[in-house]
């Protein structure tokens, strides 16, 4: 099953969204992203299952959080960016 990656500034943004989504029921888990795409160095996302994405992403919006590149993550590794 694929996931999704979503892209955060820092830890405690990534703690900030996987907080809000656990608070609706969506299960996130706070990750370091595969080396490809984090450029920056210091960089974490949100990893949340397939078939939860539309809802945290409805979740996002009703905590008024906005989120960096989101990535679709492939069972064999490859990653892929989606828009929203």
């Amino acid at each position: 099953m694929a996931h999704y990656l979503i892209m955060c500034r820092s830890l405690t943004y990534a703690q900030k969204t996987a907080r809000a989504l656990e608070k609706r029921g969506i299960t996130a888990a706070i990750v370091r992203p595969p080396r490809k795409l984090s450029q920056e160095g210091c960089s974490y996302c949100v990893k949340v299952s397939e078939r939860r994405f539309h809802q945290a992403m409805g979740v996002l919006h009703e905590f008024n959080l906005g989120q960096g590149r989101i990535y679709r993550l492939y069972p064999d590794g490859e990653t892929v960016e989606v828009a929203v």
